[in-house]
């Protein structure tokens, strides 16, 4: 898989919205929080550009948004780093929320041209019930195949539990039981990653 060239120019960008903000003296504590700062976006910047741009219209809004997310790291760095949790997963929260508030407000904008009708049986779901099918999609693969293999079978095939264990070669207590515990791994990692979130 391609890396997604990230514009420097965007490092430049926080770093100079950082100094503007602070409009403070460079002390110790202002070049600590600039190169965390430096340091996030070495170790982030790529992955995140490269989720973002799958849902931006052009690269600039990309940006955008990878810009805004730094920002808004750069204001929150001691909370990051007190509780010891990845930060990565925080910056993909606050880039979700910034592409959900963007796609809002560009709906919310009057239309200047009139949009094609959509077409029978196709479904205008909107970049947040994207992202939310992502974000299940993926605390989906963290689950043991076999507690995956239980709910897909239940909740996507619409099977009863009964007819899954069948399906599965499983006793049905067995399969009662997988899927008790995937519901309950999968909540976990939903109210996890939602606690991640700002």
């Amino acid at each position: 898989m391609l890396a997604t060239p990230v514009n420097n120019h965007a490092l430049l960008y926080v770093l100079v919205i950082m100094l503007a903000i602070q409009n403070a003296a460079r002390d110790e504590s202002a070049r600590t929080a600039d190169a965390e700062v430096r340091q996030l976006y070495a170790r982030h910047a790529v992955a995140l550009h490269g989720y973002v741009a799958r849902f931006c219209p052009d690269r600039a809004s990309a940006d955008d948004i990878v810009q805004e997310t730094f920002i808004r790291a750069w204001r929150h760095l001691p909370q990051l780093g007190a509780d010891g949790r990845p930060v990565r997963p925080w910056l993909f929260r606050v880039a979700r929320n910034l592409l959900i508030d963007a796609d809002r407000a560009a709906r919310s904008r009057p239309a200047t041209v009139q949009a094609e009708s959509v077409e029978e049986g196709c479904d205008d779901t909107g970049l947040e019930q994207v992202l939310n099918r992502q974000l299940v999609a993926d605390a989906l693969r963290q689950l043991s195949p076999a507690h995956r293999a239980v709910l897909v079978e239940v909740f996507y095939g619409g099977d009863s539990v009964t007819r899954a264990a069948r399906q599965l070669g499983i006793p049905h207590g067995t399969a009662r039981s997988r899927l008790h515990y995937a519901l309950q791994a999968l909540r976990g990692q939903l109210d996890a990653h939602e606690a991640a979130g700002c």
